[in-house]
């Protein structure tokens, strides 16, 4: 996913995989990284970093580069400026663990370089992503806030501030890491030298004696600076380059004209946004137009540039505009499937061999399950026959424990029904009984109540349980796939719901056998089923789903035009497990008698049209950082299992739900707390926009995390034995010592805790019908991670990159050879399992298949070959082809994730 430019000669030339992240100051490069999320296009941004040494017609030439890029792909990027020293947090990101610009111009002939080691010394900033500076090797370059990283012929030594974070040191070791594997081949010695420690330590003395001795670093007197907020302005930039002030300070959306390009100036950060037919000459106009004003303004290099297309604002950008949507837009990637499905029709194929995403659990779903009912103070268990049985007046929590990375895990959810528990200080409660009756309610205790109890558990089991917090329409996948059948009616059977519906003079409409009810059928199997009681009127029903309906002299059940041969299938399990005396007259939409629409009340009109799910981009990394009150967010990009830092709360945003991770060592010492972050978090418009502040919120701490939460990584349980803060972790395998760390400090785990429950009641995991819990596909294994299943890059770039500047020589090929032994298999194997081909395999990555041309095998090929597995079409490519096609070999694209294949495959019209 990621390419680099240099500009050499005023042509651009590539830069070898090796010297990624290693810039000269003399230069001025391009850097292109395409990501290509699970749903919707590929997303890309563009980079020009110019050194502080650069010629001035370089950086104007890598200007220009950019905007031919993004025209090659479409005007579909993010351009950005980056300036030495100066750079993105983005930006860094792509290179971890550290940039590192050196002196010089970049040349792309190889040359010997002998002759006597360099001493060099560098300066390291940064917490997520590491600002690494060369400095003068003198003993003035040194101060007490940062870290230094002295790199000798024999030894590297790391000097950590007095004043410098546990984090920035943790970073800085990556660093020398870095420094070691590359400079010194592995082979070297690693000391690290505490700021104020002068005796007890051969290091120390060697590390001031090579400044000439230790001498004291003056202590700098820390810098009050009163900021201002800035005034925000935007400017229209017209043909001739000329900045039109249009307003400042109160924007919206209608002051963008289409057929215009505009600055908006936010003194630290400023945006160029341009439609997307803006012709290459205007863009070139616009960014020379920026580009001039940044300096005769005599702006800081710190100032940050970004170009903005129509449709791919930031944000950021979105946050200083008044009426902005805030909600997504469903992207094209649903359209593009179902034009796939109508070749498929046109080729005489059923739809239903077309693959679907991948909708299986990442959690093993044979574990055991106990159900509790929030009665007033008190918790009420729910018998085997009511344990899939909710009201949506009532709370509950359900506790699943299940087989985990080799130890019994335990899940907790609070579920708050939508009519007795509100969000808020008073919200409105509508009676369906009345249209016009609205109640305004003040109904806080119930949830309160239930998280406390629910956290009481929590802590109860030793093995750290996951806690969540989720709420009845909101739930997550997961939590079907665990109940596996779930029933919500309406009402209650809590005193507290009794109660307050008495006192409030509302309408009791708790589910009576002998009423008139209307339920929604819904799921994706009869292991993931549920009926949502609905009011019963004719708006209620869709035509993308069935329903049954409910009178006192007969049960309908109608099918909808939009539903699909599986739903009917769930219907008909739904029915008999709501009632198997229950003997249905079927109606499909369109034939409904008089009498089915008397019982709702009459005919009135209803969603028929197909129901989209909306765009779901991939999951956000953010740091929560509380100091003295004060609630930081900060994203981490390119994010890795190393990012989860044990002194931090970091929060995974998956849009559907998020996760607030707790470290070890973070000042957040209770899951309430985290919840509460969670909570804050969502309602922060600018990082969340158009989200429920009802999504479910998972709980997770350091040490214990589950398959559906590492899943979203590449994830080593192997990390998860060091202890220690994160400095201590790093340089523990730094210098091999990892083994010796394993164990200590750690949470007894609880031996046999699936049959186990705080009060010690034992669990059930029998339905009523004797059916047993073992029914998902997942294997025993879940806990292993679903490698790279996170991973949001891929290993190749776009055709298009590769073709734009394809005249120039490619240098230092960095093409490693893959293993062998890459199996589909090992998407579900553990870190340090290796797996090998079995005939299995063999047949799936086309081994033993027939080979067809390319153009034969695309979807809309004039001449399709017959005869062969749809779902399949690249295992009949040559290996050569398929190397040409892919830009890798079968076996590095069968190791990646279902989805991202799918993706590629899309890309080359063979899915």
């Amino acid at each position: 996913g990621l390419e680099v430019w240099c500009i050499e000669n005023q042509r651009l030339v590539p830069v070898s995989k090796s010297s990624h992240g290693k810039f000269h100051t003399g230069s001025a490069y391009l850097v292109l990284n395409a990501a290509f999320p699970k749903i919707g296009p590929p997303q890309y941004d563009i980079h020009y970093w110019l050194g502080n040494e650069a010629k001035k017609v370089d950086s104007s030439l890598a200007s220009d580069k950019a905007l031919e890029l993004d025209a090659a792909l479409g005007s579909c990027s993010v351009q950005y400026r980056e300036i030495q020293g100066q750079e993105s947090q983005k930006f860094l990101s792509y290179f971890k663990p550290c940039f590192i610009p050196v002196e010089g111009v970049f040349t792309s002939k190889q040359g010997n370089l002998n002759g006597e080691y360099q001493v060099s010394l560098y300066t390291c900033k940064g917490d997520y992503v590491v600002h690494v500076k060369e400095v003068p090797f003198l003993r003035s370059s040194l101060n007490h806030e940062d870290v230094f990283i002295l790199d000798t012929a024999l030894k590297i030594f790391l000097f950590s501030g007095c004043n410098s974070t546990i984090q920035e040191r943790a970073k800085a070791l990556e660093v020398v890491q870095y420094i070691k594997e590359n400079k010194h081949g592995g082979k070297c010695e690693v000391a690290t030298i505490e700021d104020g420690k002068f005796v007890g330590d051969s290091d120390v003395g060697e590390f001031w004696s090579l400044f000439g001795g230790y001498a004291p670093i003056p202590r700098e007197l820390p810098s009050v600076q009163e900021s201002e907020a800035p005034i925000v302005k935007l400017f229209w930039i017209n043909l001739q380059g000329k900045l039109c002030e249009t307003g400042n300070n109160a924007f919206s959306k209608e002051m963008l004209e289409t057929d215009k390009c505009y600055m908006l100036d936010c003194d630290s950060e400023i945006f160029v946004w341009m439609r997307r037919q803006t012709l290459l000459t205007e863009r070139r106009t616009a960014t020379k137009t920026i580009e001039d004003f940044v300096r005769n303004e005599g702006r800081s290099n710190k100032t940050h540039l970004t170009f903005l297309s129509e449709g791919l604002e930031s944000t950021i950008f979105r946050s200083y505009f008044t009426n902005w949507p805030k909600t997504l837009e469903p992207r094209l990637y649903d359209e593009g499937k179902e034009k796939v499905a109508a070749i498929f029709k046109h080729q005489g194929y059923d739809v239903k061999e077309l693959p679907e995403e991948d909708n299986e659990p990442s959690i093993d779903c044979s574990g055991t399950l106990r159900v509790w009912r929030l009665d007033g103070d008190e918790l009420s268990l729910l018998l085997v026959a009511e344990l899939t049985k909710f009201y949506s007046g009532d709370c509950y929590i359900v506790q699943y424990t299940f087989p985990g990375n080799g130890r019994d895990e335990t899940l907790f959810y609070a579920w708050l029904g939508s009519r007795c528990v509100m969000v808020g200080t008073s919200q409105g409660f509508l009676s369906s009984t009345s249209s016009s009756t609205l109640v305004t309610i003040d109904k806080l205790e119930d949830k309160t109540a239930v998280i406390f109890h629910m956290s009481t558990m929590a802590d109860s089991v030793r093995t750290n349980p996951v806690m969540a917090q989720i709420h009845e329409g909101k739930e997550p996948a997961q939590f079907f796939s665990i109940l596996q059948r779930l029933i919500v009616f309406k009402g209650g059977n809590s005193s507290g719901y009794r109660k307050f519906i008495e006192e409030k003079g509302i309408v009791d409409e708790t589910y009576n056998e002998n009423l008139v009810a209307l339920f929604q059928v819904q799921g994706t199997s009869p292991d993931n089923m549920q009926a949502i009681q609905v009011d019963h009127v004719s708006t209620s029903l869709n035509s993308s789903y069935c329903y049954i309906l409910q009178t006192k002299a007969s049960i309908y059940t109608w099918i909808g035009s939009l539903s699909s041969s599986r739903d009917h299938n769930l219907l008909d399990r739904m029915v008999e497990l709501l009632n198997p005396t229950w003997l249905p007259v079927s109606v499909r939409e369109g034939n409904e008698p008089d009498i089915f629409w008397d019982a709702l009340g009459g005919k009135a009109e209803y969603p028929k049209a197909k129901e989209i799910q909306g765009f779901i981009d991939d999951p956000h990394l953010f740091a929560l950082k509380i100091t003295r009150g004060d609630f930081k967010v900060k994203e981490i990009f390119n994010y890795t299992q190393d990012d989860l830092v044990t002194e931090d709360v970091l929060l995974l945003d998956c849009q559907r739900e998020i996760y607030v991770w707790v470290g070890l060592h973070s000042v957040v010492k209770s899951k309430q707390e985290a919840l509460n972050l969670g909570l804050k978090f969502l309602e922060m418009d600018i990082l969340v926009e158009g989200l429920s502040l009802n999504i479910p919120i998972y709980i997770v701490t350091e040490g214990h995390e589950p398959p559906f939460f590492t899943r979203f990584f590449s994830w080593d349980h192997s990390k998860e034995n060091i202890v220690g803060n994160s400095f201590e972790r790093k340089l523990a395998i730094l210098k091999g010592k990892s083994n010796n760390l394993e164990g200590r400090n750690r949470t007894p785990l609880k031996a046999n805790s699936r049959d186990s429950t705080p009060n010690g009641h034992r669990s059930i995991s029998v339905f009523s019908n004797g059916r047993g819990r073992s029914s998902s596909p997942v294997p025993s294994g879940a806990g292993s991670d679903l490698r790279q299943s996170g991973d949001r890059l891929l290993s190749t770039s776009p055709p298009l990159a590769k073709k734009l500047f394809e005249g120039s020589p490619t240098h230092g090929s960095d093409e490693k050879t893959m293993p062998q032994s890459c199996s589909p298999a090992t998407e579900l194997s553990s870190s340090a399992e290796t797996a090998s081909f079995t005939q299995k395999d063999r047949n799936v990555n086309g081994e033993n298949s027939a080979i067809y041309p390319y153009e034969r095998l695309r979807v809309v090929s004039a001449n399709p070959v017959t005869g062969i597995d749809l779902t399949k079409r690249e295992v009949y490519l040559s290996n050569e082809e398929f190397r040409e096609k892919f830009g890798m070999p079968k076996p590095a694209f069968y190791k990646l994730p279902k989805w991202k294949q799918n993706k590629m495959k899309m890309s080359l019209d063979l899915f």
